[in-house]
């Protein structure tokens, strides 16, 4: 009896997040197949799943208005930079909190926090204001510092969050054998602690390229990612569903992809100390 009931709620398990799984994933395939779809088809009602006059045309036009290959570049420019500057910052700042931490630790850390909750375009007044003074609209280098700093309170945050987990024991012992904190930190602290900073820096990656606001009002061509990429099919005539399909396949393929191929990493990194 019991084992029938193990086997029932396994089964119930598995259907359920199977079907949780096919919920999310609608709307991604939902815009793929639209992408091979006419404008007639994209509009149809009622809407046609799988039997419809599959075209390429979509692709081959957004390949003639646009430049694919630029967008993308910075796209990975962006999220790339902005990663690699928000880890050299956050882990010496989440090892310090973690590991020599003060009363105003916590509340350092909450300040941090809360400054993600403010809305964006709270502060897109004077941020478009320093980039025109300082001659950094459409440029690659302040979207970069942007994404960085928006990113940051997350990135400290989990990374604080892992260093925790790791005993204070092992680094005591490596100052005992002279260990001073640049080693301790590259030879002990970071080898240890590689799934939570992997997945950290796949979240962080996933923000930048995802990131909408910033890029859409403080670029227009030369530094313009993907999502302007996608904006671009929204114009005054009205949606291209078909095409804006399309591009936002394109845009976000190569993130899927990663994220795929890396997400057994992601989620190892995401349960990093969680069990003991």
């Amino acid at each position: 009896m019991a084992r029938k009931r193990t086997t029932t709620r396994i089964v119930v398990s598995t259907v359920s997040a199977w079907v949780v799984g096919f919920i999310f994933f609608f709307p991604i395939l939902w815009m793929i197949l639209t992408s091979f779809k006419t404008e007639l088809d994209a509009f149809s009602i009622p809407p046609k799943f799988l039997f419809f006059h599959w075209t390429t045309e979509n692709y081959a036009t957004v390949q003639e208005r646009s430049n694919y290959v630029h967008h993308a570049l910075n796209s990975v420019i962006l999220a790339g930079g902005s990663t690699l500057i928000a880890l050299l910052i956050a882990v010496p700042a989440a090892y310090a909190m973690a590991f020599s931490p003060t009363k105003r630790t916590r509340g350092t850390l909450m300040w941090m926090l809360s400054t993600k909750m403010m809305p964006p375009v709270g502060v897109l007044v004077p941020i478009y204001l320093l980039f025109r003074d300082f001659n950094l609209l459409d440029s690659r280098i302040g979207l970069i510092a942007v994404l960085c700093l928006g990113n940051l309170p997350i990135v400290i945050w989990m990374l604080f969050t892992y260093f925790k987990e790791i005993p204070k024991d092992i680094l005591e012992a490596a100052r005992m054998d002279g260990a001073t904190i640049g080693k301790e930190m590259v030879y002990i602290l970071m080898p240890m602690a590689v799934p939570g900073i992997a997945s950290t820096l796949l979240l962080n990656v996933i923000l930048a390229w995802n990131e909408a606001f910033w890029t859409l009002n403080l670029t227009t061509s030369t530094a313009a990612p993907l999502t302007v990429f996608i904006a671009s099919y929204s114009s005054p005539e009205g949606l291209f569903w078909a095409k804006l399909s399309a591009a936002s396949t394109l845009a976000i393929a190569p993130i899927l992809i990663i994220g795929w191929f890396s997400q057994k990493q992601l989620v190892r990194g995401l349960t990093f100390g969680a069990v003991k």
